[in-house]
């Protein structure tokens, strides 16, 4: 099952990458909402092999995701892997120039079940797949909202 969104900033694309890829922010603001976060690389920034090991609680159940930076292309995309509990999803973050000050963000996250329990939960999204878009949508909008605040600030 495949979700996809996407969004469009007045910020260059250069300046939305490194927004984008900024993973110690990430791992921060993680940590405040109580996820526990293991950074399993010894990268010490943004680049293929980054990985991480995350601990957090979801309906009522501790959970655990293994996430993996595959393809770091900048300023145009990066591509992540990860699996929880029989469940892999490949992530694709992809930035398309549409002026010099202008950008697209297009997310996509493609849900693959490797076990029973996993594809019964994939098969209860598949019914609720518009909710969770417009959800998608909503958030990737408060991100981007959050970007274009964040350039304004700096480049005033």
């Amino acid at each position: 099952m495949e979700i996809k969104s996407k969004a469009t900033l007045d910020v260059p694309i250069e300046d939305v990458f490194a927004t984008l890829s900024d993973f110690e922010g990430y791992e921060r603001s993680a940590l405040r909402r109580g996820i526990e976060v293991e950074r399993l690389d010894t990268l010490g920034g943004a680049g293929v092999g980054a990985k991480w090991d995350l601990k957090f609680q979801f309906r009522g159940k501790d959970r655990q995701l293994e996430l993996e930076l595959v393809e770091y292309n900048r300023p145009e995309e990066m591509v992540f892997k990860s699996h929880m509990q029989g469940l892999d999803v490949d992530s694709r973050v992809e930035l398309v120039a549409l002026s010099r000050t202008r950008t697209r963000i297009n997310v996509a996250a493609d849900l693959k079940p490797q076990s029973l329990p996993s594809k019964l939960l994939v098969q209860s999204l598949k019914l609720a797949k518009a909710k969770i878009a417009k959800r998608m949508d909503r958030k990737l909008a408060g991100h981007a909202k959050d970007i274009e605040d964040r350039y304004r600030r700096s480049a005033g």
